[in-house]
């Protein structure tokens, strides 16, 4: 529970052929055997995430990939499996054979990056052997390395080091709103879906985030809430919100103190905040029979009263009036498709880096699907968007 979360850990993707010696190019970044190897093509038949601390990067998450070349109906599937890993890599390593040279599908993939905006640079592998010298390979940014004896490793783990300096972002939860000693209320209900014996993720993020900032946390039931606000010496700067208990808070709240939720919070910390508040509008244009795609970034079971299941959806209804249709999906699942969904409403994303997030409501901006979370379609629909959005100026 004290490592860091894999959501806070640089991404760095392995791309390339099969027996382009990806496994062993991570064994051989990380000095482990952190991943399967052997000659025979297509060992690595799945995405693998590994999460570790690798100096000098600090903590990192490998994303081992299947091989790009795989064949048959089950190749194409891991092919895609592959592809999809790149909306969560933060840096791609894209693994060459130089014994081969570039292939139609390493040109394929470093166009694929490029679209995306992703760093990345290209490992010239197996040097140990007579390599092929190209103008494709050159015009890349590129180190020529071989897994086995280890040379280039050095030089490889120094660039990667770089991009990922390049592209590491110092983006706060709430410090960067808060001054030294200011008290923050953290309101946390305790239910049949609280994890027991522990906070979860985003709660425990904006913790350490107070403390960063030298302010005070004071974490509160909902039900002890009323209480702690009368007993407080100092007014607080800001209370922070389970959403599902918006409602009930904002009763509490005077209207003076800034009110907020760990949701909304994290759209503005890993997403486009303005984007997620324009898209809790379309719950307003909502008709019978419209579909709503609500979508969770990890996968967990479900309680009898699931905030994404069962309690919002059960919200919309009442607040629209309308026989409104919803479909789920969690984890890595994201549809490719939205053409078919009015909206998307998604969790916060505490367990999806920033990169994935932004990806997401990038394939919604893209084909027009409004698209929100939890805790700012929840405010919207209880009245208390505006002020709960205060906070942030303008």
């Amino acid at each position: 529970m004290n490592n860091t979360p894999s959501s806070e850990r640089l991404h760095i993707g392995i791309f390339g052929k099969r027996n382009a010696g990806k496994s062993s190019l991570i064994n051989a970044i990380t000095g482990q055997n952190m991943a399967i190897v052997s000659d025979v093509k297509g060992t690595t038949t799945d995405p693998v995430l590994k999460s570790m601390e690798l100096l000098p990067l600090g903590p990192v998450v490998f994303i081992d990939t299947p091989g790009l070349d795989d064949e048959g109906e089950l190749g194409e599937l891991r092919v895609r499996k592959a592809y999809q890993m790149l909306n969560k890599t933060d840096v791609a390593l894209v693994v060459i054979d130089g014994t081969i040279g570039m292939m139609a599908e390493d040109k394929a993939l470093i166009q694929k990056i490029q679209k995306q905006n992703i760093p990345y640079i290209v490992a010239v592998n197996k040097t140990d052997v007579d390599a092929k010298q190209e103008d494709d390979i050159e015009n890349q940014a590129h180190v020529r390395v071989s897994a086995l004896t280890g040379e280039g490793i050095y030089e490889l783990k120094e660039k990667l080091a770089y991009l990922a300096k390049q592209e590491g972002s110092e983006k706060k939860i709430v410090g960067d709103l808060l001054n030294p000693l200011d008290v923050v209320v953290l309101v946390v209900p305790i239910d049949a879906s609280a994890p027991k014996g522990r906070l979860i993720l985003p709660q425990q993020q904006t913790i350490r985030d107070i403390l960063d900032a030298g302010a005070i946390s004071i974490v509160v039931k909902d039900t002890e809430l009323e209480e702690t606000l009368q007993s407080l010496h100092t007014e607080p700067k800001l209370v922070i919100t389970d959403s599902q208990i918006f409602g009930t808070v904002s009763k509490i709240v005077p209207t003076h103190i800034s009110l907020t939720s760990f949701s909304i919070l994290m759209a503005r910390y890993k997403g486009d905040l303005k984007e997620v508040v324009t898209g809790a509008h379309a719950i307003d244009k909502l008709q019978d029979g419209d579909t709503v795609l609500v979508s969770e970034g990890c996968t967990h079971h479900r309680q009898c009263e699931d905030i994404g299941t069962v309690k919002l959806p059960n919200w919309i209804r009442e607040y629209t009036g309308r026989n409104v249709q919803f479909e789920f999906t969690s984890g890595v699942e994201f549809p490719d498709d939205l053409s078919r969904y009015k909206m998307v409403i998604h969790c916060g994303g505490c367990m999806l880096n920033e990169r994935e997030m932004k990806h997401r409501l990038e394939c919604a901006k893209h084909q027009d699907v409004p698209m929100t979370n939890y805790g700012t379609v929840i405010a919207h629909m209880k009245g208390i968007l505006k002020r709960s959005l205060e906070i942030f100026g303008e």
